[in-house]
């Protein structure tokens, strides 16, 4: 029978090196969070709420934007690839590549393309954007990005509804925590 304990030490070094990455960042909400709230909120979401215990799906979930918003140029995102795979190995960075937009596409261009690329994630892939897209529905709620009129949040919940509508049936629990955060629509 499997450890979970012994994994430990594993998400530790994700959640240590991701509050690195992310040390300098700020959300967009009016209160200039830090970001390193983004990927804790992921981790509580996917183990405390949901009971989502394979750490590969937990350090994923903490490093989920290290690719994407810590490294500008390719050479960049190969290194912090690298990185998370001698952290972690390549199953957490395979879920984490999974999941990360490209970003040298136009902002709508990476949009529709996560709604098109839910429908063939892994299971682990899943769990970990169901996650994000819930914590983020929890922000706009409540806590909007600083400037953004009613009309931005209501489009972005429908997008990120049709994302994980994409996504079909992959965890029950998780699935009715992002219908409870969506319900909260503005």
């Amino acid at each position: 029978m499997e450890n979970p304990a012994s994994d430990l030490p594993r998400l530790a070094r994700a959640l240590h090196y991701a509050a690195q990455q992310h040390t300098a960042q700020r959300r967009k909400d009016e209160d200039l969070s830090p970001y390193i709230n983004h990927p804790i909120t992921l981790l509580h979401v996917l183990a405390v709420e949901a009971g989502i215990t394979d750490t590969d799906v937990l350090c994923a979930a903490v490093l989920h934007d290290v690719i994407e918003d810590c490294a500008e140029t390719p050479a960049e995102r190969t290194q912090r690839a690298a990185e998370i795979e001698a952290l972690c190995g390549a199953a957490v960075l395979e879920i984490v590549q999974e999941v990360t937009d490209d970003k040298d596409l136009p902002k709508a261009e990476r949009k529709r393309r996560q709604v098109e690329h839910a429908l063939h994630l892994s299971h682990a892939a899943k769990l970990v954007k169901i996650a994000d897209k819930t914590a983020n529905l929890r922000d706009v709620a409540c806590s909007p990005p600083s400037g953004w009129p009613l009309e931005q949040r209501r489009e972005y919940f429908e997008w990120a509804a049709a994302v994980v509508d994409n996504i079909g049936p992959a965890h029950a629990r998780l699935r009715l925590l992002f219908d409870q955060a969506y319900a909260a629509k503005p």
